[in-house]
C-alpha cells in the first residue's frame, strides 16, 4: 500500500525557515511534490520534482522554496525559505506512480500545518 508520511511544518516567523519531509512507500513515483492549502483559498500546487529531478514551482514560491527528493530513501523535501504571512497553509506530500496518466497526483499525505507569523 502506498502511504506518504509529512513531517517539518511548526510556527515560524516571517523570514525565517522551515524543512519539510515526506516519507513515501508502496511504489515508484514518476513526480513527487507538494501542495498547500490556506483558510478560505483553494489548494495550489507549491513544487513537483520528477524521477529524473526536473522541477517546477509555483511563481509565489521561486527563489525561496527549493524541492528535493532522495530516490534511494524514497522520500522528497521542501526547503522553505524567506518565509512570509501568505505561505500559512496546510502543506500536503503528493505522488504520482511511474506510468500513471494524467497531471494529478495519485496520492496525498495527511499534511502538516506550517504557520508564518510574528
Amino acid at each position: 500500500q502506498v502511504q506518504l508520511v509529512e513531517s517539518g511544518g511548526g510556527l515560524v516567523q516571517p523570514g525565517g525557515s522551515l524543512r519539510l519531509s515526506c516519507a513515501a512507500s508502496g511504489s515508484i513515483f514518476s513526480t513527487m511534490g507538494w501542495y498547500r492549502q490556506a483558510p478560505g483559498k483553494q489548494r495550489e500546487l507549491v513544487a513537483v520534482i520528477t524521477l529524473g529531478y526536473t522541477t517546477t514551482y509555483a511563481d509565489s514560491v521561486k527563489g525561496r522554496f527549493t524541492i528535493s527528493r532522495d530516490n534511494a530513501r524514497n522520500t522528497v523535501y521542501l526547503q522553505m525559505n524567506s518565509l512570509k504571512p501568505d505561505d500559512t497553509a496546510v502543506y500536503y506530500c503528493t505522488a504520482r506512480r511511474l506510468g500513471a496518466p494524467g497531471q494529478t497526483p495519485d496520492y496525498w499525505g495527511q499534511g502538516t500545518q506550517v504557520t508564518v507569523s510574528s
